[in-house]
């Protein structure tokens, strides 16, 4: 492909137009105008327009203010900072913290010192209370790096119709990093394990949005079990460097596969509980969704009716070309994107150009280590000129595979892992 070429088709020329007059069923024509609304009204968020928004009073000047972000992230809000990212920022294997998506809870602690931070271990499962400070979580324990994918539970939520509550992410709260650190196992088994440990939850130095100090904004955890897999890791670098102060400097938990929100940012307190944590964000159906489907638009049931989330479903995502892409004088296409399935693999990748009547197989890479995501990518050839979408549907190692509308409504609008849809013209 020319250099013109590519150039055209990841243009992103306006095709909602033909998306309106396709004639097909409803759902499927508001699942398309999203995508497209997303890809040319979002992804036109430039710095320009960040700064004038800022000047106008809808974003804070001072704070965040993108630095070392690309211009299209989208900024959903900014009282916590929860910024998506369009999905063709996302084509490299390894995600570049310029193009991560954000996801907080809380306001950015202030006055971070690494050199007197200290992480505590105790709990009522824990045999012994254990202090370290950063220094010595490094010299003490070997490190390791692995490429994990961290989806936040609401990834996808501004399909769901009615909308779920919440920022109304697109399809780019997904991101793929380098992480290096220490074994959270490594760290709870010198402290000690007591054999009636359920969970290990988390405490961070993000602020109350309220501003009260007595308030915590988000203390979640996970399962023994997942805390103590080879590739779960108290974090300092991302992708080589010190992990950014808006993605958890000095210290984070990185929890790949399980919803992002298990793998606190800021983090200076690590608990084991002889029960499920019952910290902020973890009752009243925070990351829950009812354990029976219930209509959309339906209370919200009690917690008793609730499951918390924790392996995310098989997604996966077209990276190249961006959707509105435009070929000129050609009738073939090469596709590539990203396939994930939370504590699984994927076993099998399709795409299809006719709305889902056929499907196409695609080449799909093994993933580098576990709970990383696996590349795709493929050609495919259109009968003639006109409107098209592509689809995409992975299918995980149990046999899993993407649904082709929204799935079950949920109050959260959680776990919307329909197949992801680009538009495509061809002149």
């Amino acid at each position: 492909m020319d250099n013109q070429q590519q150039q055209t088709e990841q243009a992103g020329t306006p095709a909602g137009k033909a998306a309106g007059s396709t004639g097909r069923r409803a759902f499927m024509a508001r699942g398309v105008l999203f995508t497209l609304s997303l890809a040319f009204g979002r992804s036109a968020m430039s710095a320009e327009t960040l700064q004038a928004a800022a000047k106008a009073g809808a974003l804070k000047p001072d704070g965040f203010q993108m630095k070392g972000k690309h211009p299209d992230l989208v900024v959903l809000s900014d009282r916590p900072w929860n910024v998506d990212t369009p999905p063709h920022l996302l084509d490299a294997p390894v995600t570049s913290t310029a193009h991560a998506f954000i996801r907080n809870n809380g306001l950015v602690p202030e006055e971070i010192d690494a050199a007197t931070w200290t992480l505590t271990i105790d709990g009522e499962s824990a045999v012994n209370r254990k202090v370290y400070t950063l220094d010595e979580l490094k010299s003490n324990f070997k490190h390791y790096t692995y490429q994990l994918q961290l989806e936040c539970g609401g990834n996808g939520r501004g399909e769901f119709s009615p909308p779920g509550k919440g920022n109304q992410w697109g399809n780019g709260a997904i991101h793929c990093c380098q992480w290096t650190g220490v074994r959270v196992k490594d760290v709870l088994a010198a402290a000690g394990i007591k054999p009636d440990a359920v969970y290990v939850a988390y405490y961070g130095k993000d602020r109350h949005i309220s501003g009260d100090p007595k308030k915590v904004p988000i203390s979640r955890g996970v399962p023994v079990n997942k805390a103590l897999e080879n590739e779960s890791l108290l974090a300092w670098a991302m992708n080589g460097k010190d992990i950014p102060l808006i993605h958890g400097y000095p210290l984070r938990l990185v929890f790949g596969g399980w919803p992002a929100s298990a793998s606190g940012k800021w983090v200076n307190r690590l608990v084991i509980r002889n029960k499920v944590h019952d910290g902020p964000k973890m009752t009243h159906g925070s990351y829950m969704v009812p354990a029976q489907p219930i209509a959309p638009g339906a209370p919200a049931p009690a917690d008793k009716d609730m499951k918390i989330i924790e392996s995310m479903p098989v997604r996966s995502l077209i990276s190249y070309p961006k959707t509105g892409a435009i070929l000129q004088n050609k009738k073939t296409l090469n596709l590539r994107g990203h396939a994930w399935a939370g504590d699984l693999e994927v076993k099998e990748m399709h795409v299809s150009t006719d709305f889902g009547a056929t499907w196409q197989l695609c080449k799909l890479e093994k993933p580098v280590n576990r709970l990383a995501w696996q590349d795709w990518s493929t050609k495919v050839t259109f009968p003639s000129a006109g409107y098209y979408e592509i689809w995409a549907r992975a299918t995980d190692s149990l046999g899993k595979m993407q649904p082709m509308v929204v799935p079950a409504w949920n109050p959260g609008g959680y776990l919307n892992n329909a197949c992801h849809r680009i538009a495509v013209q061809v002149a």
